[in-house]
């Protein structure tokens, strides 16, 4: 059971990191060079909480995840905001 509260922590963890960054990177055009840095810079602390964790490459599909639920969002309440001012 404390696994899971761990693998949940850490997907939530992630997916939370990349709220902020999905939505400063949806104020950038698509593969410019801050459209690369705000969907890559989590990368190395989600690796990093991951390792400390104890967790094994195994769980990367979900931490991935969790990312890409974070930068989606993020890009949501950016166009949101945008359309309602």
């Amino acid at each position: 059971m404390e696994g899971a509260l761990k693998l949940a922590s850490l997907v939530i963890g992630a997916t939370a990191i990349n709220l902020p960054l999905g939505f400063l990177r949806s104020a950038h055009e698509r593969f410019t060079f801050g459209w690369f840095f705000y969907v890559h810079i989590s990368i190395p602390l989600i690796i990093y909480l991951r390792v400390k964790a104890a967790f094994s490459w195994q769980v990367v599909p979900l931490t991935l995840g969790g990312a890409l639920v974070g930068q989606f969002l993020g890009g949501v309440l950016r166009r949101r905001r945008d359309f309602h001012g």
